[in-house]
């Protein structure tokens, strides 16, 4: 028994006991509080969170909707085909990255181990072409040509496998109607990027890692309209993943149909005319360098001259669009792309640039009557025009004396243009201009529409380039360094020209003034510009914005957005004036320099006005230009190193006209045989079940050549190496 009080131990114990008492309390009422916080204050957040945590998606991708040409007939729509994807995530999963699989699934698909892994391996800065530029938790398709019986083993061998699937999909498909390829018109499609996903997150059209998005063309233009909206159903499923029931499901929605103004037939036929305008141009002789013209790209644009609206455009060289279906694969993309492919991937209706030569003289001409020359006034042609010590010259150095502008324009006189040029030139102060220069030439360049795109409904369209002393000032100030450090007095004539350019590049000398009317030096143009400007000669003067696209259909045909022709703006000319320059064009096409490509051509039923132009450029051969218009149409048609105007691509424009309205070389009409007489104004009908009642198209046969005493009577014979 302990010899102290009891009382002497009482009070550390009971300030024990209550600490222990005040801790206890304290941690029960802090549990109780974080315990009512979650189950209370924020239960339901947290008992949603949960049940999110066991729902898992299922994608059901919107099936694309289709473009169709004017009457109705697909350009692009889709097919199933079986597809081969492969998971990346689960390739990361194993040992070596997933080869064996890949190299085992290669063997099964016939296809080489590089070629599969090239398309599942992730696209960065350092990745060679083609790669995976989608989300690298979508899985990656690698074919979408698989066999019934490939997809059978891999489904079947499904632990030979893992990560991989063969399921049928719908896939885009580029039909080709009757040969009609569109490929620069209509685009492709590729994988949609985590970047765009993200971007597009809180829009009204968010994408989904499955989707496939628009790149180029018309699929890129109406994109969002195409895509429609994916379906998700959402499943709930226990810890291990086994399915307890379905949360909720949302329905896919296919996307719309885009009607385009293309008429398939018209298409075939300026792709076929345009391919065989570029291999006849090959065979003929540039007496120049004594060498077969080169003929290696160019573009046809048919355009409906009171509209604006695209009835057919095609570019060379092409490519199938189908090769970026299901992927494409290293040897196509090489192809397109490589620095020996030409670049098919280019549209050059609307991205080719080119000194326009001689179709550029409307422009001129219109300035010229602006700044205050009478058309039906007499201008000297003489065979050269001299500026100082150069001496330029009329093609074959041939003179007409004095003659209109009208007849400047239909025998394609450049020395008429060089001396009036020259004359605003000087008014203007030459190399040291007035403070407020008129320059005409230039300023009505731009009216025109020149130097900027024509707003078509088809992405990257390049501006052209109208090379004005503002144009000449930023030119000089961004080469002035280079010419300078390259430029030698007296040297080669390269250095010689650096040397120029270095001291006084900025100046708008009087030969840069007399080159430009003529549409030589550095003016730059579009076929699409220039259709747009020879269309609104047609139509009266109005310069519409050119559209490919038509109306946007739903896919049950109920709903219906029409695409109505816009103007950007009018010609700067009088209606004297623009009948005038008319009268001229009809004047090239039956005794200028077309006359002798449209002998038997019926005028009196089918007014025909037209213009050659042959652009010289430096260090390749000349460019073939062809601009035409009747009351209902405008073509326009170009070749890079192809020789002359009507001597390359007038027959083949001809030909292009004869298909539409139905004519023989002889200038008959057969309106049963005529594709397109006129324009179409009537939309396909959709029906409520998305099918669509297209009329089928048979590929261009082109008309049997006249026996050669039948061309006689026809009209003069072609004569080689004639220009404009």
């Amino acid at each position: 028994m302990s010899n102290i009080p009891e009382t002497g131990r009482t009070p550390r114990v009971q300030i024990r006991l209550v600490v222990i008492q005040v801790l206890v309390f304290s941690l029960l009422l802090t549990l109780g509080g974080r315990l009512w916080y979650l189950q209370v204050r924020n239960g339901q957040e947290y008992t949603d969170e949960a049940k999110n945590n066991h729902v898992q998606q299922v994608i059901q991708p919107a099936v694309r909707g289709s473009i169709l040409d004017t009457r109705g007939v697909p350009l692009a729509d889709n097919e199933t085909r079986l597809v081969v994807s492969v998971s990346r995530t689960e390739m990361m999963k194993m040992k070596d990255d997933g080869k064996g699989v890949l190299t085992a699934l290669a063997e099964v698909l016939g296809m080489k181990p590089q070629d599969v892994m090239a398309k599942v391996r992730l696209c960065d800065a350092k990745t060679p072409r083609p790669c995976w530029n989608g989300s690298p938790y979508q899985p990656i398709p690698v074919t979408d040509k698989a066999t019934t019986q490939q997809a059978l083993q891999i489904r079947e061998r499904a632990e030979d496998f893992p990560g991989i699937t063969a399921e049928p999909t719908a896939v885009r498909r580029y039909p080709a109607p009757g040969l009609a390829n569109t490929a620069q018109v209509l685009g492709y499609l590729s994988p949609v990027t985590d970047e765009e996903i993200t971007k597009a997150r809180d829009t009204a059209s968010p994408y989904l890692r499955s989707d496939q998005v628009g790149r180029s063309g018309l699929e890129r233009t109406y994109d969002k309209q195409l895509r429609g909206k994916a379906g998700v159903t959402r499943y709930e499923v226990d810890n291990l993943g086994r399915v307890i029931g379905q949360a909720q499901s949302d329905r896919a929605e296919p996307g719309a149909n885009v009607v385009t103004s293309i008429d398939a037939r018209v298409q075939a036929v300026a792709e076929y005319e345009l391919n065989e305008a570029m291999k006849a141009a090959r065979k003929e002789m540039d007496r120049n360098t004594n060498e077969n013209y080169k003929a290696d790209s160019g573009a046809v644009v048919v355009m409906e001259a009171k509209t604006g609206r695209v009835v057919a455009m095609a570019s060379q060289p092409t490519y199938d669009p189908n090769a970026w279906v299901g992927g494409i694969s290293v040897k196509d993309y090489q192809r397109l792309t490589g620095k020996d492919s030409n670049f098919p991937l280019l549209n050059r209706a609307i991205q080719g640039q080119a000194a326009p030569g001689s179709i550029f003289k409307v422009v001129s001409s219109t300035a010229a009557v602006n700044a205050g020359y009478p058309f039906d006034g007499n201008y000297p042609c003489p065979s050269s025009y001299n500026v100082g010590s150069q001496v330029f010259k009329n093609f074959e150095s041939k003179g007409y004396g004095a003659i209109t502008i009208g007849r400047a324009l239909e025998v394609s006189c450049d020395t008429v243009y060089y001396g009036l040029a020259h004359k605003e030139w000087q008014k203007d102060g030459g190399t040291k201009p007035k403070k407020n220069a008129n320059d005409w030439f230039y300023k009505t360049a731009h009216q025109f529409g020149l130097g900027k795109e024509t707003g078509i409904d088809l992405p990257n369209e390049v501006s052209g380039r109208v090379p004005d002393r503002q144009w000449k000032q930023k030119f000089w100030e961004a080469n002035k360094a280079g010419w300078c450090k390259q430029g030698k007095k007296g040297g080669t004539y390269v250095q010689q020209l650096a040397y120029e350019g270095c001291l006084e590049g900025n100046l708008m000398r009087a030969g840069d003034s007399v080159n430009y009317s003529i549409g030589q030096g550095d003016t730059l143009v579009t076929p699409i510009q220039m259709a747009t400007i020879y269309s609104a000669i047609a139509n009266g003067g109005t310069l519409y914005d050119p559209t490919v696209g038509k109306a946007v259909i739903s896919p049950d045909g109920k709903q219906v957005e029409e695409i109505a022709p816009k103007s950007h703006g009018k010609l700067p000319m009088n209606k004297k004036t623009r009948d005038e320059i008319d009268e001229a064009l009809a004047g090239v096409a039956t005794r200028g320099s077309a006359a002798w490509r449209f002998g038997g051509w019926p005028q009196d039923k089918i007014p025909m006005h037209a213009k050659t132009g042959t652009a010289e450029v430096y260090g390749k051969q000349t460019t073939s230009w062809f601009a035409s218009y009747t009351e209902d149409y405008t073509i326009v048609m170009t070749i890079a190193q192809g020789g002359t105007g009507s001597g390359a691509s007038g027959p083949a424009v001809r030909k292009i006209y004869e298909a539409m309205y139905g004519l023989n070389e002889k200038g008959d009409q057969n309106l049963t045989k005529a594709l397109m007489p006129t324009p179409r104004t009537a939309l396909p009908t959709i029906q409520p079940d998305g099918s669509i009642d297209a009329p089928k198209v048979a590929p261009y046969e082109p008309e049997p050549e006249l026996p050669a005493d039948e061309q006689a009577l026809a009209g003069p014979p072609a004569a080689p190496g004639r220009r404009d």
